[in-house]
């Protein structure tokens, strides 16, 4: 009997979405490595690998076998997909066309040898950022620019804008992902994208007053307010959105400054020059990864020689408190501070 890879859903699915991976028509207890490959928008290559033993049937799922190594360890039911890291020193995954999915190619091999296994199973699956039925509409409105994503049926819907950090441009795979849950999301640029400024010199909010504007009349939108949702320098944004403008109901706050910092922003006659910084109170250290980090130096008993084990914060796990946020009914605005440890 030939070895089979199941997919669930099969085909296809969302990228937040759960993918139940299993083996079929192995021999009892053999040994076999499961390998995941996904090529990103500028061609590198993303790799994982795991190390499995089959039960006394000859079948694996991964929901119920933990990984004996590899690029992870434990029972890590999404760890192919997770632990991915690019043939590129210092590379991320970064999704800018929300419109095409990415193509995870899933194999089995025989033995524990991720390179040198007999193939005995293939199957592709496509992630995508657009649920069926989300629609994508450009928006240039005076002057705001940016995306909206509009969820399937007829609506209203709870309308959020979603900002993202320093690096400018506009980011999409938040906003198309958020609307497939059923909000009418606008990702929005506010620097370095088509007309806007290509520089964070000065921040006038006056601009983030005309996207709420937009997005509460759009009839689309359900009012009376809206929620924020923002990382980094948007989720300073946000946080400043909050306390000038009207019509914000929930704001959601990732990895953000909870002052104004490095730029000046500017309101009508109100003007917030940067909090200053101290770098001889700074210090920073380069981690094997390439990135900076001020935190202290893992101990060595910290070390996982098995392989890795997933983020104490799944993606899932983070968008549910998002939604959680945004939705719940209450409090006028709710504030949530993440420290994303490096």
């Amino acid at each position: 009997m030939a070895a089979t890879l199941s997919l669930e859903p099969a085909g296809r699915s969302c990228w937040d979405e759960p993918l139940s991976i299993a083996v079929r028509g192995l021999a009892p207890e053999q040994p076999v490595t499961l390998r995941a490959v996904l090529r990103d928008e500028k061609g590198a290559l993303f790799r994982a690998h795991a190390r499995y033993r089959a039960d006394a049937a000859g079948e694996l799922d991964l929901a119920r076998a933990p990984a004996l190594g590899g690029s992870f360890a434990g029972l890590e039911p999404m760890g192919l997909l997770w632990a991915m890291e690019p043939d590129r020193p210092h590379w991320r995954l970064v999704k800018r066309d929300v419109q095409t999915p990415f193509v995870v190619e899933l194999e089995v091999l025989d033995g524990h040898e991720p390179d040198g296994g007999r193939l005995l199973a293939r199957a592709v699956h496509e992630r995508h950022f657009m649920a069926p039925g989300v629609r994508r509409v450009p928006v240039r409105e005076g002057r705001v620019r940016g995306t909206l994503f509009l969820p399937a049926g007829t609506g209203p819907f709870p309308g959020i804008i979603d900002l993202f950090g320093i690096g400018g441009g506009l980011l999409e795979y938040r906003a198309s992902l958020l609307a497939g849950k059923g909000f009418a999301v606008m990702a929005l640029a506010y620097y370095n994208y088509d007309d806007l400024p290509k520089d964070l010199d000065v921040i006038h909010l006056e601009y983030f007053e005309e996207a709420v504007t937009y997005l509460l009349s759009h009839p689309q939108a359900e009012g009376p307010g809206i929620g924020l949702l923002g990382i980094s320098k948007g989720a300073e944004l946000c946080l400043s959105m909050a306390s000038f403008l009207k019509g914000i109901t929930a704001a959601v706050i990732i990895n953000g400054s909870v002052a104004n910092v490095a730029t000046t922003l500017k309101y009508k006659d109100e003007s917030l020059p940067p909090v200053g910084t101290d770098i001889n109170r700074t210090k920073v250290r380069m981690t094997t990864t390439g990135r900076v980090s001020s935190m202290p130096e893992r101990p060595p008993n910290a070390c996982r020689p098995m392989g890795r084990r997933s983020p104490r914060s799944s993606a899932t796990q983070r968008q549910a408190t998002i939604l959680s946020l945004l939705t719940s009914p209450g409090a006028k605005l709710q504030y949530t501070l993440t420290l994303t440890l490096l």
